[in-house]
């Protein structure tokens, strides 16, 4: 286990925001941030703290990303045509255990982490147990028969907690999704305001 998944809900309240929407989330009783400085008063950002604080926002809603993986996800969006923030919140959405979280079959964006890895999940009748596998459109992902019953499983489809996005098809009594099309940033439920376009500022200058 990483030490940013053991201290997960600390990103909440660094942020000062329920990045997640979970109900579990810490910051829902105690908005200040963590450790003995928390409750001091915060200053003004500056230009260069606004694009930090965007971009640390976004990588850490994908769960255990390093800044070597989001830094390589974000040249490739820069490199293929289009606007770099559309084109990163798309490469990030087509992660596989991103699609996992989407589709409801885990709880939470680190527990699909290691339920891809663990070998849980099936890419078009095939195993992948990469969680940074990137789907593509039409893409079938399912959970192995071995794995349906899962507690994990059961506790995540029963949940109000989070609605499925409309890019992909998902049955969940035979726990398949489909990845219709890679989504818009007006396309992804955020539980938050995401903004790629600072992010693209961090990086055009760092």
């Amino acid at each position: 286990m990483t030490k940013r998944t053991s201290a997960k809900y600390k990103i909440d309240r660094r942020m000062g925001e329920n990045i997640w929407g979970r109900a579990k989330s810490p910051l829902n009783k105690r908005e200040y941030g963590p450790g003995q400085h928390g409750q001091r008063r915060k200053g003004k950002l500056s230009d260069f703290g606004t694009q930090l604080r965007a971009k640390q926002k976004l990588k850490g809603y994908y769960g255990d990303l390093t800044e070597k993986q989001f830094r390589r996800i974000y040249a490739e969006a820069e490199r293929v045509k289009g606007d770099t923030g559309e084109n990163l919140v798309g490469l990030l959405e087509r992660r596989l255990d991103a699609v996992i979280y989407r589709a409801k079959f885990v709880p939470t964006v680190f527990a699909a982490r290691q339920f891809v890895n663990h070998g849980h999940v099936t890419v078009n009748g095939k195993r992948v147990n990469i969680a940074s596998y990137r789907v593509k459109e039409g893409d079938v992902i399912a959970v192995r028969d071995r794995s349906k019953q899962l507690a994990i499983v059961l506790e995540a489809v029963q949940s109000a907690e989070r609605d499925v996005p409309d890019y992909l098809e998902v049955d969940h009594n035979k726990m398949t999704a489909t990845f219709v099309r890679t989504p818009a940033l007006s396309d992804v439920p955020y539980p938050v305001v995401m903004e790629p376009n600072l992010v693209v500022e961090f990086y055009a200058k760092n």
